[in-house]
């Protein structure tokens, strides 16, 4: 009995793994430009901000350029339980600062429902909503780029998050990479077949009316994916915007990188919870491969915990004692097949960064250490399974001053 569960539980992994790949490849190419519109379409430009004024000015002077009309978008700051000058910041700069206390109900999400009820009650309405976080840039086409989506019928966006010092570290590579990674070959895959987008917590347009409808509602640890799970639910599904680029800050050292994807995988424990049973429900019940999709994705914190188990389970077998005497599926697979596997995976990623013409010669030299990177998701996932009842908002400070220019410059 305990052979043939873990013979199951290898063939369902297996088949996961090349369900996403075969996904991957559907990323290798783009579809044609969309459609350009007229600016119509107004916005209410959200910045989640917590002690940010090394950070928050050079954003604030980022969102000034935008390429877009100035009477058709304002930007409101939500100054979180700061203490320092973040608010004053944002004042000399022209912008509005939203100041809100509450040490109760911490973190990015409740500070967002907070504001958009501050934003209803205002005289002025806008057509969307668009969030950013303080350590962020936005290319000088962002809200143009969302206006053409929202023109076509989009209600839920998702710009392309990039990286703004992916050459600081090897952490800021590793992060690059992933991005990278998981913008060519999972979201721009799932654009091209027309499914649902996930959201990532910065760099999003909602229709206004939706957030009306739907409230916002996601408060957990990572909101932005149980905003997604919302949204698919109600047959909303998010779109991608290749071209509408954000450049967010990643943290220099492994630490402070150990830290927020344990709160990431936290988060996403508790909304796998709440959502993944409904969703694969839903997806047999209307034959919704989108809906299946995202459930998948939903899952994949239980996905790399699982592997992680079996992994340790049949190395301990092996090392302590004189295994294998648990069945192994990939005892009975030639050698070759692995090194296949491992080749595939590598791929992928070297493939991504080429397609997106990566410049940075420091982040093609921390490639090296890129496995590193990898390999510790499965104990940060495996410590966040015992941890996910934690609700503590873990913030991850922002030092580093960059301008719009300076990105594109190195980029090439």
């Amino acid at each position: 009995m305990l052979d043939a569960i873990f013979i199951a539980l290898q063939v369902l992994l297996a088949a996961i793994g090349v369900y996403q790949f075969v996904f991957s490849i559907l990323g290798l190419y783009r579809k044609k430009r969309k459609q350009h519109f007229e600016p119509t379409k107004s916005f209410a430009v959200l910045v989640a901000a917590h002690n940010e004024e090394q950070v928050v000015g050079a954003l604030m002077e980022n969102l000034k350029q935008l390429n877009y009309p100035k009477e058709l978008y304002d930007v409101f700051v939500i100054c979180d339980n700061c203490t320092d000058g973040t608010a004053r910041i944002v004042r000399e700069h022209g912008m509005n600062a939203c100041v809100r206390t509450n040490n109760n109900l911490r973190g990015k999400g409740y500070a967002i429902e907070w504001m958009l009820k501050e934003l209803w009650a205002m005289p002025r309405q806008y057509d969307a909503v668009v969030m950013f976080d303080a350590d962020n840039l936005a290319d000088t086409n962002f809200l143009r780029e969302m206006n053409d989506d929202l023109c076509s019928g989009a209600r839920v966006i998702q710009g392309y998050i990039d990286t703004k010092n992916p050459e600081d570290s090897w952490i800021t590579a590793a992060y690059g990479i992933s991005y990278w990674y998981i913008n060519r070959l999972w979201q721009l895959s799932r654009h091209n077949m027309n499914m649902a987008n996930f959201l990532g917590g910065t760099g999003m347009c909602f229709e206004t009316n939706l957030l009306k409808e739907m409230g916002w509602g996601a408060t957990s640890l990572v909101e932005d994916l149980e905003f997604t799970m919302r949204s698919v639910k109600r047959g909303v599904y998010p779109k991608f915007n290749y071209d509408a680029k954000v450049f967010d800050e990643k943290p220099l050292t492994f630490k402070a990188s150990a830290r927020q994807r344990l709160r990431w995988m936290q988060g996403h424990f508790t909304v796998a919870r709440r959502y993944f049973f409904p969703l694969i429900w839903q997806s047999i019940k209307e034959r919704s491969i989108v809906k299946l999709d995202l459930a998948l994705y939903g899952a994949n914190v239980y996905i790399v915990l699982l592997t992680f188990l079996l992994t340790a389970t049949i190395w301990a077998d092996n090392t302590f004692f004189d295994g294998p005497n648990i069945a192994n599926l990939y005892g009975y697979l030639p050698l070759w097949l692995s090194f296949v596997a491992i080749g595939a995976n590598v791929f992928t990623f070297l493939a991504a960064m080429i397609l997106e013409k990566v410049t940075f010669k420091k982040v093609y030299l921390y490639l090296v250490l890129f496995p590193i990177y990898l390999i510790s998701w499965y104990p940060i996932t495996f410590y966040a399974f015992f941890t996910q009842n934690n609700k503590q908002w873990s913030h991850t400070q922002h030092t580093r001053v960059v301008r719009l220019e300076e990105v594109q410059s190195k980029q090439g």
